[in-house]
């Protein structure tokens, strides 16, 4: 038996008087309601009804059973009508991971939509490794490199290059290297992986593939931010992301080298919790992420004009 439908029905019956209405309101058989409410006398062992031809009306212990449950049905209503009105109002929290080079690319468009939608509270998570969003309950999440995989949904928002850049005060007391071989000669910087404490291997195209070239690091950082601040600071040549450096490049303090040798291009994802409803305030959440961030050309070394987007 479904004890609380068959007590939705009895509360249903009991203010219509009749079991004919309440099948007809729920588009039910009169013989599915009654059953359920002989099943439900059968289970509490009590008689809940007087029944006629024509009319049903409560017993002493119907009467007694109705004012018990019709608290209880009341509070569930209520938290369903919430429930329902969360999944509709822009309102309430909203969790969010991402790593620690993502905070240039985020920062402004959360502070644009908190502004729009006051009602909501961000809590961005700063964290390298991959998070189980699902199991972590959060919400959005946010990475570099390959889309994530499992049960979540993911999109692809831009492509973030690597370049080797120079700060001008470096390249004025060093030089500018001719070519991958010369950077054995220079002073390099490094970034140190967080999740197994080594140098993040630097690789370059040339050739048309891309290779492992060992460089003469005498700085590094598990911090791409820092790393940058040492390059910007004159400490040697770093490989640094679009995301950390494009900025800089466009303002002319940082200089990018060897441009015919790239770094790897990584792709920097939305993902999401596979679930039929999402609550409105995340749904609102990803589209305005993807309006702002998809495609954008801020984060390119060099944005061809034809990908400029007016805003």
């Amino acid at each position: 038996m479904d004890t609380l439908r068959a007590i939705t029905l009895f509360v249903d019956a009991a203010a219509a008087g009749s079991f004919q209405r309440v099948a007809l309101a729920r588009a039910i058989t009169p013989q599915a309601v009654s059953k359920a409410i002989r099943q439900l006398e059968q289970h509490l062992g009590v008689r809940l009804f007087h029944r006629t031809t024509r009319r049903s009306s409560l017993t002493t212990d119907g009467l007694a059973f109705l004012e018990s449950v019709r608290p209880g049905l009341d509070a569930i209503d209520a938290a369903v009508g919430r429930a329902r009105a969360s999944t509709e109002a822009i309102e309430g929290p909203l969790r969010i991971t991402a790593p620690r080079f993502a905070r240039k690319a985020l920062l402004a468009p959360l502070a644009e939509f908190s502004t729009l939608h006051p009602q909501v509270q961000l809590d961005l998570r700063i964290e390298d490794d991959y998070t189980d969003i699902v199991a972590a309950q959060i919400d959005v999440g946010f990475r570099g490199g390959s889309a994530p995989t499992g049960q979540v949904i993911s999109r692809r928002l831009f492509s973030v290059e690597q370049r080797l850049c120079a700060s001008p005060a470096y390249l004025s007391r060093h030089g500018r290297p001719a070519d991958v071989a010369a950077l054995a000669r220079h002073r390099c910087t490094g970034f140190r992986l967080a999740t197994t404490g080594r140098l993040a291997p630097c690789q370059l195209l040339v050739d048309g593939e891309m290779r492992r070239i060992d460089l003469p690091v005498v700085f590094c950082a598990n911090d791409s931010e820092v790393e940058l601040d040492a390059v910007l600071a004159g400490v040697g040549i770093g490989l640094i992301d679009g995301l950390t450096g494009a900025d800089e490049v466009r303002s002319g303090r940082l200089v990018p080298l060897l441009e015919a040798h790239p770094g790897p291009e990584v792709g920097f994802h939305l993902y999401f919790a596979q679930r039929r409803n999402l609550p409105r305030r995340v749904r609102t959440f990803i589209d305005f992420i993807v309006q702002r961030l998809q495609d954008s050309p801020r984060f390119r070394f060099d944005p061809a004009p034809s990908r400029r987007r007016s805003r």
